[in-house]
């Protein structure tokens, strides 16, 4: 797998269009800090981890609803293995003018794009969430 980012949140929109309760993906420290700055934005319910049935560990993240509607509309990859998106402090994306949240790996860890503002710091743009 070339895109472990890209492919948890493929694996969080597939399974909200089916309208699961929760979806379980392979687990790693980057993915879970991705999963803390979802979870503290009110995106998701919270994620556990756990140990697969190949004694693998895996995440098994709790999908948030409201009135049967995902909370996430819209999940995109930013930046890929292919063509990574750096942005300053002052160049900072907003989306949907401030209605959405970036996430952002920084140096001083993964956060959202307000937290990273607010933080003085910038870093590559990992994904957008609305």
């Amino acid at each position: 797998m070339n895109d472990p980012i890209g492919d948890m949140l493929t694996r969080i929109r597939n399974a909200q269009m089916r309208g699961k309760s929760t979806v379980k993906t392979p687990a790693s420290k980057l993915r879970g800090w991705v999963l803390d700055v979802l979870q503290s934005e009110g995106y998701i319910r919270g994620y556990e981890a756990g140990t697969g049935a190949n004694g693998h560990p895996e995440l098994e993240i709790s999908l948030k609803y409201f009135d049967g509607v995902p909370v996430i509309k819209e999940l995109k990859r930013v930046s890929t293995p292919g063509r990574r998106v750096y942005a300053n402090v002052k160049d900072m994306p907003s989306v949907r003018q401030g209605l959405g949240v970036s996430i952002v790996s920084t140096s001083k860890g993964v956060m959202s794009d307000a937290q990273a503002r607010a933080a003085n710091v910038g870093g590559e743009v990992l994904c957008t969430i609305f």
